[in-house]
Protein backbone atom coordinates (compact mmCIF):
# COMPACT_ATOMS: atom_id res chain seq x y z
CA UNK A 1 0.00 0.00 0.00
CA UNK A 2 1.37 3.55 -1.00
CA UNK A 3 0.49 6.47 0.81
CA UNK A 4 0.83 10.43 0.29
CA UNK A 5 0.61 12.03 3.52
CA UNK A 6 -0.66 15.86 2.94
CA UNK A 7 0.09 17.97 6.03
CA UNK A 8 1.59 20.93 7.36
CA UNK A 9 2.04 19.47 10.53
CA UNK A 10 5.08 17.83 9.93
CA UNK A 11 8.52 18.49 11.55
CA UNK A 12 11.40 20.15 8.91
CA UNK A 13 14.97 21.06 9.20
CA UNK A 14 13.77 24.32 10.63
CA UNK A 15 11.96 23.30 13.41
CA UNK A 16 12.70 19.46 13.66
CA UNK A 17 10.36 19.10 17.33
CA UNK A 18 7.18 20.22 15.53
CA UNK A 19 3.98 18.49 15.26
CA UNK A 20 6.52 14.88 15.92
CA UNK A 21 2.82 13.18 16.65
CA UNK A 22 1.80 13.11 12.84
CA UNK A 23 5.48 12.07 12.35
CA UNK A 24 5.43 9.44 14.74
CA UNK A 25 2.10 8.17 13.44
CA UNK A 26 3.67 7.92 9.77
CA UNK A 27 6.83 6.94 10.78
CA UNK A 28 4.90 4.09 12.20
CA UNK A 29 2.79 3.01 9.40
CA UNK A 30 5.48 3.10 6.83
CA UNK A 31 7.26 0.62 9.51
CA UNK A 32 4.74 -1.30 8.67
CA UNK A 33 4.75 -4.46 5.85
CA UNK A 34 3.88 -3.86 2.17
CA UNK A 35 3.30 -0.13 3.67
CA UNK A 36 5.05 2.68 2.07
CA UNK A 37 4.99 6.61 2.51
CA UNK A 38 6.03 9.81 1.02
CA UNK A 39 4.63 13.32 2.75
CA UNK A 40 3.80 16.64 1.37
CA UNK A 41 3.95 19.09 4.11
CA UNK A 42 3.68 22.39 2.16
CA UNK A 43 5.22 25.79 4.06
CA UNK A 44 4.05 29.40 3.79
CA UNK A 45 5.57 31.46 1.34
CA UNK A 46 8.01 34.24 2.89
CA UNK A 47 10.76 35.93 1.21
CA UNK A 48 14.31 35.46 2.66
CA UNK A 49 14.18 39.02 4.16
CA UNK A 50 14.46 39.11 7.90
CA UNK A 51 12.25 41.36 8.85
CA UNK A 52 10.27 38.65 11.44
CA UNK A 53 10.85 35.41 12.61
CA UNK A 54 8.73 34.57 9.77
CA UNK A 55 11.79 34.84 7.37
CA UNK A 56 12.67 31.08 8.44
CA UNK A 57 9.63 29.77 6.39
CA UNK A 58 12.32 30.65 3.20
CA UNK A 59 15.12 28.56 5.19
CA UNK A 60 12.82 25.42 5.09
CA UNK A 61 14.46 22.78 2.59
CA UNK A 62 12.77 21.89 -0.77
CA UNK A 63 12.85 18.27 0.00
CA UNK A 64 14.88 16.19 2.61
CA UNK A 65 14.68 12.75 4.35
CA UNK A 66 13.31 12.35 7.66
CA UNK A 67 13.00 8.62 9.18
CA UNK A 68 13.76 7.84 5.97
CA UNK A 69 10.57 8.79 4.20
CA UNK A 70 10.88 11.49 1.66
CA UNK A 71 9.23 14.56 2.91
CA UNK A 72 8.38 17.47 0.43
CA UNK A 73 7.87 21.30 1.34
CA UNK A 74 6.20 23.13 -1.57
CA UNK A 75 5.43 26.77 -0.87
CA UNK A 76 1.69 28.26 -0.85
CA UNK A 77 0.59 31.74 -0.03
CA UNK A 78 -0.65 32.70 3.22
CA UNK A 79 -2.01 35.93 4.29
CA UNK A 80 -2.53 36.13 7.92
CA UNK A 81 -6.01 36.54 9.50
CA UNK A 82 -6.93 37.38 5.86
CA UNK A 83 -8.23 35.24 2.99
CA UNK A 84 -8.69 32.43 5.87
CA UNK A 85 -11.34 30.64 3.27
CA UNK A 86 -8.70 30.83 0.59
CA UNK A 87 -5.81 28.76 2.12
CA UNK A 88 -7.25 25.52 1.42
CA UNK A 89 -7.61 26.48 -2.56
CA UNK A 90 -4.04 28.31 -2.15
CA UNK A 91 -2.29 25.16 -0.84
CA UNK A 92 -3.73 22.53 -3.41
CA UNK A 93 -2.67 25.01 -6.37
CA UNK A 94 0.99 25.35 -4.80
CA UNK A 95 1.26 21.71 -4.35
CA UNK A 96 -0.38 20.39 -7.19
CA UNK A 97 2.69 20.56 -9.72
CA UNK A 98 4.79 19.16 -6.79
CA UNK A 99 2.21 15.55 -6.09
CA UNK A 100 2.51 15.39 -9.81
CA UNK A 101 5.89 14.91 -9.61
CA UNK A 102 5.91 12.57 -6.62
CA UNK A 103 3.24 10.28 -8.46
CA UNK A 104 5.38 9.67 -12.08
CA UNK A 105 7.95 7.20 -9.33
CA UNK A 106 5.42 6.33 -6.23
CA UNK A 107 1.68 6.14 -7.63
CA UNK A 108 0.13 6.32 -4.32
CA UNK A 109 -2.93 4.51 -3.68
CA UNK A 110 -4.62 6.91 -2.00
CA UNK A 111 -4.11 10.53 0.68
CA UNK A 112 -3.96 10.70 3.96
CA UNK A 113 -4.43 14.27 4.55
CA UNK A 114 -4.06 15.33 8.60
CA UNK A 115 -6.10 18.42 9.86
CA UNK A 116 -9.04 18.71 8.15
CA UNK A 117 -8.33 21.97 6.77
CA UNK A 118 -7.28 23.46 5.71
CA UNK A 119 -5.11 20.29 4.21
CA UNK A 120 -7.83 18.38 4.38
CA UNK A 121 -9.87 20.52 1.83
CA UNK A 122 -6.12 20.49 -0.43
CA UNK A 123 -6.30 16.78 0.14
CA UNK A 124 -9.78 16.17 -1.13
CA UNK A 125 -9.11 18.37 -4.21
CA UNK A 126 -6.10 16.52 -4.60
CA UNK A 127 -8.02 13.35 -4.70
CA UNK A 128 -10.38 14.56 -6.96
CA UNK A 129 -7.49 15.65 -9.69
CA UNK A 130 -5.74 12.41 -9.37
CA UNK A 131 -9.20 10.09 -8.60
CA UNK A 132 -7.50 9.01 -5.52
CA UNK A 133 -9.74 8.32 -2.39
CA UNK A 134 -9.11 10.35 0.80
CA UNK A 135 -8.15 10.05 4.36
CA UNK A 136 -8.89 13.22 6.22
CA UNK A 137 -7.53 12.87 10.04
CA UNK A 138 -8.82 15.55 12.50
CA UNK A 139 -7.06 16.41 15.14
CA UNK A 140 -8.99 18.92 17.27
CA UNK A 141 -8.50 22.85 16.99
CA UNK A 142 -9.29 22.11 13.12
CA UNK A 143 -12.75 21.40 14.17
CA UNK A 144 -13.42 22.46 17.53
CA UNK A 145 -12.39 25.86 16.59
CA UNK A 146 -12.22 26.48 13.37
CA UNK A 147 -15.95 25.54 13.20
CA UNK A 148 -16.79 28.75 14.71
CA UNK A 149 -16.26 30.69 11.80
CA UNK A 150 -19.25 30.50 9.47
CA UNK A 151 -17.37 30.23 6.64
CA UNK A 152 -14.54 27.84 7.54
CA UNK A 153 -17.31 25.58 9.02
CA UNK A 154 -19.18 25.05 5.69
CA UNK A 155 -15.94 24.37 3.90
CA UNK A 156 -15.15 22.02 6.92
CA UNK A 157 -18.72 20.29 6.17
CA UNK A 158 -17.72 20.28 2.54
CA UNK A 159 -14.44 18.84 3.67
CA UNK A 160 -15.37 16.09 5.77
CA UNK A 161 -18.48 14.92 3.74
CA UNK A 162 -15.81 14.50 0.81
CA UNK A 163 -13.54 12.52 1.79
CA UNK A 164 -13.93 8.82 1.57
CA UNK A 165 -13.11 8.08 5.62
CA UNK A 166 -12.54 10.54 8.33
CA UNK A 167 -10.41 9.59 11.44
CA UNK A 168 -10.44 11.33 15.12
CA UNK A 169 -8.34 11.35 17.78
CA UNK A 170 -10.76 11.18 20.17
CA UNK A 171 -14.78 10.24 20.89
CA UNK A 172 -15.37 13.76 21.51
CA UNK A 173 -13.80 15.20 18.11
CA UNK A 174 -15.84 12.28 16.18
CA UNK A 175 -18.93 13.84 18.34
CA UNK A 176 -18.06 17.30 17.27
CA UNK A 177 -18.00 16.11 13.08
CA UNK A 178 -21.37 14.32 13.72
CA UNK A 179 -22.65 17.21 14.77
CA UNK A 180 -21.46 19.42 11.81
CA UNK A 181 -23.43 16.76 9.55
CA UNK A 182 -20.69 13.99 9.16
CA UNK A 183 -22.03 10.72 8.84
CA UNK A 184 -20.94 8.23 11.74
CA UNK A 185 -20.12 5.61 9.91
CA UNK A 186 -17.80 7.34 8.27
CA UNK A 187 -15.71 8.09 11.27
CA UNK A 188 -13.19 5.75 12.92
CA UNK A 189 -11.86 6.54 16.60
CA UNK A 190 -7.78 6.26 16.61
CA UNK A 191 -6.05 8.07 19.42
CA UNK A 192 -2.70 9.27 19.45
CA UNK A 193 0.06 6.74 20.87
CA UNK A 194 3.11 7.46 22.89
CA UNK A 195 6.65 6.25 21.94
CA UNK A 196 6.98 4.36 25.28
CA UNK A 197 10.82 3.65 23.87
CA UNK A 198 11.36 7.51 24.05
CA UNK A 199 9.11 8.21 27.24
CA UNK A 200 10.36 6.05 30.29
CA UNK A 201 10.52 6.13 33.92
CA UNK A 202 13.80 7.26 35.04
CA UNK A 203 14.80 7.94 38.38
CA UNK A 204 13.73 10.98 40.00
CA UNK A 205 16.73 12.34 41.75
CA UNK A 206 19.03 11.41 39.17
CA UNK A 207 16.45 13.63 36.75
CA UNK A 208 16.66 16.53 38.98
CA UNK A 209 20.64 16.29 39.52
CA UNK A 210 20.78 16.48 35.48
CA UNK A 211 18.82 19.22 35.55
CA UNK A 212 20.17 21.15 38.51
CA UNK A 213 17.08 21.35 40.50
CA UNK A 214 16.44 21.23 44.38
CA UNK A 215 14.09 19.20 46.53
CA UNK A 216 11.28 21.30 45.99
CA UNK A 217 7.98 19.96 44.70
CA UNK A 218 7.92 20.60 41.17
CA UNK A 219 4.64 20.92 39.38
CA UNK A 220 5.38 20.72 35.37
CA UNK A 221 3.71 22.24 32.16
CA UNK A 222 4.75 21.13 28.35
CA UNK A 223 3.27 23.33 25.62
CA UNK A 224 2.90 25.93 22.97
CA UNK A 225 2.59 29.20 24.54
CA UNK A 226 -1.10 30.30 23.70
CA UNK A 227 -3.94 31.50 25.42
CA UNK A 228 -6.11 28.38 25.01
CA UNK A 229 -3.15 26.28 26.95
CA UNK A 230 -4.04 27.94 30.16
CA UNK A 231 -0.55 28.74 31.64
CA UNK A 232 -1.96 31.96 33.25
CA UNK A 233 -4.04 30.47 35.14
CA UNK A 234 -1.62 27.41 36.66
CA UNK A 235 0.82 30.54 37.40
CA UNK A 236 -2.44 32.00 39.35
CA UNK A 237 -2.86 28.37 40.34
CA UNK A 238 0.30 28.41 42.04
CA UNK A 239 -0.28 31.57 43.56
CA UNK A 240 -3.46 30.43 45.46
CA UNK A 241 -1.39 27.31 46.51
CA UNK A 242 1.29 29.76 48.19
CA UNK A 243 -1.36 31.44 49.71
CA UNK A 244 -3.17 28.79 51.85
CA UNK A 245 0.28 26.66 52.12
CA UNK A 246 2.66 29.14 52.30
CA UNK A 247 5.71 26.77 53.98
CA UNK A 248 5.13 24.45 51.29
CA UNK A 249 8.40 24.58 48.40
CA UNK A 250 6.70 24.66 45.22
CA UNK A 251 7.94 25.50 41.71
CA UNK A 252 5.77 25.69 38.69
CA UNK A 253 7.84 24.73 35.20
CA UNK A 254 6.64 25.56 31.73
CA UNK A 255 8.30 24.07 29.01
CA UNK A 256 7.72 25.59 25.19
CA UNK A 257 7.53 28.42 23.60
CA UNK A 258 4.96 30.86 21.93
CA UNK A 259 3.18 34.21 21.64
CA UNK A 260 2.64 34.12 24.74
CA UNK A 261 5.69 34.26 26.69
CA UNK A 262 5.86 38.01 27.35
CA UNK A 263 2.29 38.38 28.86
CA UNK A 264 3.37 35.23 31.22
CA UNK A 265 6.80 36.80 32.06
CA UNK A 266 4.49 39.92 33.21
CA UNK A 267 2.49 38.25 34.80
CA UNK A 268 5.23 36.25 36.89
CA UNK A 269 6.86 39.20 37.89
CA UNK A 270 3.60 40.57 38.61
CA UNK A 271 2.41 38.19 40.74
CA UNK A 272 5.86 37.89 42.72
CA UNK A 273 6.47 34.48 41.91
CA UNK A 274 9.89 34.49 40.13
CA UNK A 275 11.71 32.49 42.87
CA UNK A 276 8.29 29.88 42.51
CA UNK A 277 7.54 29.91 38.25
CA UNK A 278 10.13 28.85 35.74
CA UNK A 279 9.54 29.45 31.74
CA UNK A 280 11.79 27.37 30.32
CA UNK A 281 11.87 27.46 26.34
CA UNK A 282 12.10 24.74 24.24
CA UNK A 283 13.25 21.64 24.85
CA UNK A 284 14.66 18.76 22.87
CA UNK A 285 11.78 16.22 22.41
CA UNK A 286 14.50 13.55 23.00
CA UNK A 287 15.41 15.12 26.73
CA UNK A 288 11.73 15.98 27.98
CA UNK A 289 11.59 12.11 29.85
CA UNK A 290 14.17 13.98 32.04
CA UNK A 291 11.62 16.57 32.76
CA UNK A 292 8.62 14.81 33.37
CA UNK A 293 10.65 12.04 35.47
CA UNK A 294 11.88 15.04 37.85
CA UNK A 295 8.16 16.09 38.19
CA UNK A 296 6.02 15.56 40.91
CA UNK A 297 3.24 16.25 38.98
CA UNK A 298 1.94 16.87 35.46
CA UNK A 299 -0.81 20.28 34.71
CA UNK A 300 -2.82 20.92 31.56
CA UNK A 301 -5.22 23.48 32.03
CA UNK A 302 -6.64 23.67 28.09
CA UNK A 303 -9.28 25.07 27.03
CA UNK A 304 -9.65 23.18 23.81
CA UNK A 305 -7.66 19.99 23.36
CA UNK A 306 -8.16 17.07 20.65
CA UNK A 307 -5.72 13.84 22.56
CA UNK A 308 -2.84 15.87 23.83
CA UNK A 309 0.20 13.87 23.82
CA UNK A 310 2.02 15.85 26.30
CA UNK A 311 -0.26 13.95 29.13
CA UNK A 312 0.29 10.27 26.82
CA UNK A 313 4.14 11.40 27.41
CA UNK A 314 3.66 12.34 31.28
CA UNK A 315 1.92 8.77 32.12
CA UNK A 316 4.64 6.87 30.40
CA UNK A 317 7.25 8.51 32.95
CA UNK A 318 5.51 7.18 35.58
CA UNK A 319 4.12 11.06 36.17
CA UNK A 320 0.53 11.80 37.48
CA UNK A 321 -1.55 14.09 36.19
CA UNK A 322 -3.89 17.02 36.41
CA UNK A 323 -6.02 18.29 33.95
CA UNK A 324 -9.45 19.59 32.57
CA UNK A 325 -11.78 18.04 31.32
CA UNK A 326 -12.24 19.08 27.43
CA UNK A 327 -11.79 17.10 24.13
CA UNK A 328 -9.92 13.91 24.64
CA UNK A 329 -8.99 14.26 28.28
CA UNK A 330 -11.46 12.66 29.67
CA UNK A 331 -10.74 9.37 27.12
CA UNK A 332 -6.94 9.58 28.69
CA UNK A 333 -7.79 10.29 32.39
CA UNK A 334 -10.31 7.26 32.99
CA UNK A 335 -9.30 6.91 36.69
CA UNK A 336 -8.11 8.41 39.77
CA UNK A 337 -5.29 5.82 39.87
CA UNK A 338 -3.25 8.03 37.19
CA UNK A 339 -4.72 11.19 37.32
CA UNK A 340 -7.33 14.01 38.49
CA UNK A 341 -9.54 16.22 36.29
CA UNK A 342 -10.37 19.49 37.61
CA UNK A 343 -12.06 22.46 36.26
CA UNK A 344 -10.60 25.36 34.81
CA UNK A 345 -10.45 27.56 37.59
CA UNK A 346 -6.81 29.03 39.14
CA UNK A 347 -8.32 27.84 43.31
CA UNK A 348 -10.03 24.41 41.82
CA UNK A 349 -6.53 23.82 39.85
CA UNK A 350 -5.03 24.74 43.29
CA UNK A 351 -7.00 22.28 45.42
CA UNK A 352 -6.65 19.26 42.18
CA UNK A 353 -2.26 20.25 43.49
CA UNK A 354 -2.66 19.81 46.77
CA UNK A 355 -4.78 16.44 46.27
CA UNK A 356 -2.11 15.18 44.42
CA UNK A 357 1.01 15.70 46.50
CA UNK A 358 -0.87 14.24 49.30
CA UNK A 359 -1.83 11.31 47.39
CA UNK A 360 0.02 8.40 47.07
CA UNK A 361 0.44 7.20 43.91
CA UNK A 362 2.00 3.64 42.12
CA UNK A 363 3.64 4.86 39.31
CA UNK A 364 4.64 1.24 37.72
CA UNK A 365 0.73 1.16 37.65
CA UNK A 366 0.52 4.71 35.64
CA UNK A 367 3.25 3.14 33.32
CA UNK A 368 1.31 -0.31 32.85
CA UNK A 369 -1.59 1.87 31.61
CA UNK A 370 0.21 3.80 28.83
CA UNK A 371 1.94 0.96 27.37
CA UNK A 372 -1.25 -0.15 26.19
CA UNK A 373 -1.50 3.28 23.73
CA UNK A 374 1.52 2.76 21.47
CA UNK A 375 1.97 4.56 18.08
CA UNK A 376 2.55 0.80 16.61
CA UNK A 377 -1.12 0.20 17.61
CA UNK A 378 -2.09 4.02 16.43
CA UNK A 379 0.03 2.08 13.00
CA UNK A 380 -1.98 -0.54 12.33
CA UNK A 381 -5.88 1.07 12.75
CA UNK A 382 -4.96 3.55 10.16
CA UNK A 383 -3.68 0.30 8.19
CA UNK A 384 -7.47 -0.88 8.29
CA UNK A 385 -9.21 2.40 7.62
CA UNK A 386 -6.86 2.49 4.57
CA UNK A 387 -7.30 -0.77 3.87
CA UNK A 388 -11.66 -0.27 4.11
CA UNK A 389 -11.37 2.77 2.07
CA UNK A 390 -9.31 1.38 -0.56
CA UNK A 391 -11.46 -1.78 -0.61
CA UNK A 392 -14.44 0.50 -0.80
CA UNK A 393 -13.10 2.56 -3.49
CA UNK A 394 -12.95 -0.34 -5.86
CA UNK A 395 -16.19 -1.95 -5.36
CA UNK A 396 -18.14 1.06 -4.94
CA UNK A 397 -21.60 0.52 -6.14
CA UNK A 398 -23.91 2.64 -8.57
CA UNK A 399 -25.46 5.62 -7.61
CA UNK A 400 -28.94 4.47 -5.86
CA UNK A 401 -27.23 1.10 -5.22
CA UNK A 402 -27.69 -0.65 -2.10
CA UNK A 403 -24.73 -0.19 0.37
CA UNK A 404 -22.86 -3.12 1.68
CA UNK A 405 -20.44 -3.46 4.11
CA UNK A 406 -16.85 -4.31 4.52
CA UNK A 407 -14.86 -6.56 7.00
CA UNK A 408 -11.95 -5.35 8.01
CA UNK A 409 -9.33 -6.21 11.01
CA UNK A 410 -9.55 -3.68 13.87
CA UNK A 411 -6.85 -4.77 15.88
CA UNK A 412 -3.41 -7.32 15.85
CA UNK A 413 -5.83 -10.06 15.97
CA UNK A 414 -7.09 -12.24 13.55
CA UNK A 415 -10.33 -12.95 15.14
CA UNK A 416 -11.41 -8.90 15.45
CA UNK A 417 -13.62 -7.33 12.49
CA UNK A 418 -15.32 -4.61 12.41
CA UNK A 419 -17.99 -4.10 9.41
CA UNK A 420 -17.47 -0.74 7.84
CA UNK A 421 -20.32 0.64 5.45
CA UNK A 422 -19.08 1.44 2.07
CA UNK A 423 -20.31 4.77 1.29
CA UNK A 424 -21.41 6.28 -2.65
CA UNK A 425 -18.81 7.59 -4.66
CA UNK A 426 -18.03 11.36 -3.48
CA UNK A 427 -19.07 13.65 -6.73
CA UNK A 428 -15.79 15.10 -7.72
CA UNK A 429 -15.64 18.54 -8.08
CA UNK A 430 -15.70 19.99 -11.81
CA UNK A 431 -12.06 21.63 -11.62
CA UNK A 432 -11.70 22.92 -15.28
CA UNK A 433 -10.37 26.28 -14.84
CA UNK A 434 -9.09 26.21 -11.75
CA UNK A 435 -6.08 23.38 -13.13
CA UNK A 436 -5.10 23.16 -16.18
CA UNK A 437 -3.16 20.50 -16.67
CA UNK A 438 -4.87 17.55 -17.87
CA UNK A 439 -5.68 14.62 -15.51
CA UNK A 440 -2.92 12.34 -14.41
CA UNK A 441 -4.75 8.91 -15.36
Amino acid sequence: MKALVFTTAYPNNVWPNDSVHVRQRVSQFAALDECSVKVVAPVPYFPPLKISQKWLFSQVARQEIIDGIEVYHPKYLMTPKVGMALYGLQMFLCALSTVRRVKRSFDFDLISAHTAYPEGLAGVLLGAYFNKPVVVSARGSDINLLQTFPLIRQLLRFTLNKADSVIAVSDALKRSMIGLGILDSKISVIPNGVDVKKFRSFPKEEARNILGLGSQKLILSVGTLTANKGFDLLVKAVRAFRVDHPNDNVQLAIIGEGDCRKSLETLVASLGLGAHVRLVGAVPHERLYIWYSAADVFCLASEREGWPNVLMEALACGIPVIATPVGGIPEIIVSEEIGLLTERQELKIAAAIRQAFDKQWRREKIVQYVRAHTWERAALDMRNVFESTLACGKKRPAHGSPRYSHKVKTGSTTSSFLELPCHDPIERPNLTGICEQPRDK
